[in-house]
């Protein structure tokens, strides 16, 4: 977790894309971070900002949609940038 907005009860995940942090571990690093915090308590909203300099994630508008959600336990909202690429 890298920041806890309590009142708000939202957490805010950032990770950066590297050489070994491709779009196939990035997601699946995601998945596992969803599944973790959809029980954490203090968690209603999760924010996976993702910085992507170097464009290494060939379809991030895709990876946002299949991994962004709003149901009755969590809302999950996904944001790969810069875009462009």
């Amino acid at each position: 977790m890298d920041f806890l907005l309590k009142n708000e009860s939202i957490v805010i995940e950032v990770k950066k894309t590297r050489k070994g942090l491709d779009a196939k571990e990035l997601g699946e690093q995601l998945i596992v971070d969803i599944e973790r915090y959809q029980s954490h308590s203090s968690c209603k909203t999760l924010v996976c900002f993702v910085y992507d300099p170097e464009g290494k994630i060939a379809n991030p508008q895709g990876l946002e949609n299949d991994l962004s959600r709003n149901d009755d336990t969590l809302t999950v909202k996904v944001l790969i940038v810069p875009k462009g690429y």
